[in-house]
This record gives C-alpha cells, sequence and structure tokens, in this order.
C-alpha cells in the first residue's frame, strides 16, 4: 500500500502566471489563479503542475551541477521534434543543448523562461 498519493509539482520562480501561461502553451490545459503568488496547470491529462513566486529566483546553472544543481526538470514526449522545438523557440524557451547527436541521443534540452531546464523526448 503507498504512503502517499502523487499531487503536483511545484516550479519557484519570479512571475507565475507568465510561467504557468508558458507551460499551458508547451501542453495545453485550463490555467487557475490561487492568489497572485500561486497558478496551477491542469494538463489534459489530469497531472497538475503549480507555479509558487519566489522573490530572488536564481535559475539553475544548467548542466554544472557540482556548482548549482538543477534540482528537478520535466520531460514531455513529443512526435515531431523539429515542429515542437520551433513551437517551444516561439513561446519563449531557450535552447540548452539541442545536440541530439544525430538522433542517437533522443532529447534535447531548453530552459523556460525562468531558467528551469526541461527536454524533449522523442
Amino acid at each position: 500500500m503507498p504512503i502517499a498519493s502523487y499531487t503536483l509539482v511545484a516550479l519557484d520562480c519570479p512571475d507565475p502566471a507568465a510561467l504557468a501561461g508558458f507551460y499551458q502553451g508547451v501542453i495545453g490545459g485550463e490555467v487557475t489563479k490561487d492568489s497572485d503568488d500561486w497558478y496551477d496547470l491542469r494538463a489534459p491529462s489530469g497531472a497538475r503542475i503549480a507555479f509558487q513566486r519566489a522573490e530572488g529566483h536564481r535559475p539553475p546553472d544548467w548542466p554544472q551541477a557540482e556548482q548549482n544543481s538543477q534540482q528537478l526538470h520535466l520531460d514531455f514526449d513529443v512526435a515531431d521534434i523539429d515542429t515542437a522545438q520551433q513551437a517551444l523557440l516561439d513561446l519563449g524557451a531557450a535552447p540548452l543543448d539541442l545536440d541530439d547527436q544525430g538522433g542517437r541521443r533522443r532529447f534535447r534540452v531548453y530552459a523556460d523562461p525562468a531558467g528551469h531546464p526541461f527536454c524533449l523526448c522523442w
């Protein structure tokens, strides 16, 4: 029997409304506002991501984990990596590592507008 059930992942950021809007553009779903400091995104799959205002937020220094750990990252599956990549860049994502080694490595790494690393996988 499990000890607990999964509820959500919460991301610290300087602007929760903006970051919720970014991820809504990535995965769809509905954004709700709990307060100026907390927004939720419920994905079409039912999963929740929350966005919490953190004054003084400092993005991780990816990939230098020994200096400032990335703490966590999100993975998103896509059917067409190139089309998805362009859509992400249009939403405001920044490329961190696009070398998929000629298709041998099945992911590319980006940063969201608050600097959190995430991957597109296929």
